[in-house]
């Protein structure tokens, strides 16, 4: 579990699986460190509570899905990158990329400029690539790239190595941008997903940085709810849960949980990309990280390694294990997987 089921009792946001955040990655593109990888995944191809398949459309058409980036280190947004797709229909979805900037960048809405507009969604194996200038999307289902004991961490944290995710997929939202667009220096990045109410928009889920938001959370529907800036909130909840779980003293466990919070994920283009210092690549092992941070030290991993079936091109998240395709999508130009 990374972000997956956080809603209540291992289940999804409103029972909606596709507004379910899974995973934030982001790296210097291999090859080209002008440019940097954002990845957002949602929707898991499979339930925890219960148990079971969840529905082949890819995307909600009603949502929005944004990635936010806070350019300033005030943990508010600065920058926003606004994705909404069209119905699903004959099994085909296209998608349209908006930017926001500035004090709009914090709010709600699904206005803004327009970057990529029609941008296929990838329902089979092939990865359908949309380019738009210095922009290169992806959106659609992919492997899911998490790994982790899911059972062993519901287990009192008694790891047998059993990887959940295997074989599993999530809908990955890619996109790769000149790091000029992040701003000059290191940023905070944080993504959620909205869903309309009442004429307005309200949030759904958010977050960042893996597992905390689900193990940690008390108050989870404030929590999916709330902002970075806002997150001193949870820290003595976070705290608690340490001092619990981790047997911190109480000013240890304050001083740690401070050091989760807020829920961003920190990120300089400039530097190779290591979680939890500097963004976070689809083989560095987060929930490792958050299981030593957890117990203190006292257990230091799960046994389970990175997946197999990456990319080293994009969009570097593998193909999906299952293909939800019904029939032939319409012909499109969109551009297929190269460097």
């Amino acid at each position: 579990m990374s972000h997956h089921y956080s809603g209540p009792d291992f289940r999804f946001p409103q029972g909606d699986a596709r507004l379910d955040f899974t995973d934030l990655y982001a790296f210097p593109k291999p090859g080209d460190a002008r440019k940097s990888i954002l990845i957002m995944n949602v929707h898991p191809s499979a339930g925890e509570n219960p148990l079971g398949p969840t529905t082949t459309e890819p995307f909600a058409p009603e949502a929005l899905y944004e990635l936010k980036i806070d350019a300033d280190l005030d943990a508010v947004a600065d920058i926003a990158y606004r994705v909404r797709f069209s119905a699903f229909e004959r099994s085909a979805q296209t998608a349209i990329v908006r930017r926001i900037d500035g004090l709009q960048a914090n709010g709600t809405g699904d206005g803004g400029r327009v970057i990529v507009d029609g941008a296929p969604v990838s329902i089979g194996h092939e990865a359908k690539i949309t380019e738009a200038g210095e922009i290169r999307f992806f959106a659609g289902w992919r492997s899911d790239p998490f790994f982790c004991d899911v059972e062993g961490a519901k287990n009192n944290l008694q790891f047998t190595g059993d990887d959940f995710f295997a074989g599993k997929d999530v809908c990955s939202i890619v996109l790769e941008v000149p790091n000029s667009a992040l701003g000059t220096r290191e940023v905070r990045l944080w993504a959620r997903t909205l869903v309309p109410d009442g004429g307005g928009w309200i949030q759904v889920e958010r977050g960042a940085r893996p597992a905390q938001g689900v193990i940690l959370v008390e108050e989870r529907d404030a929590y999916l709810a709330g902002e970075p800036a806002n997150d001193e909130c949870f820290l003595a909840a976070f705290a608690h849960a340490l001092e619990h779980t981790g047997g911190y003293t109480p000013a240890e466990a304050n001083r740690v949980a401070g050091t989760l919070l807020p829920d961003v994920l920190p990120y300089d283009p400039t530097r190779p990309a290591s979680f939890p210092d500097n963004g976070r690549t689809l083989t560095d092992d987060a929930f490792d990280s958050f299981i030593r941070i957890l117990t203190n030290g006292k257990v230091t991993e799960d046994k389970v390694g990175p997946h197999n079936d990456l990319l080293r091109v994009f969009p570097y998240v593998g193909p999906p294990h299952q293909s939800r395709m019904t029939k032939a999508p319409h012909k499109t130009t969109a551009m297929q997987n190269q460097t």
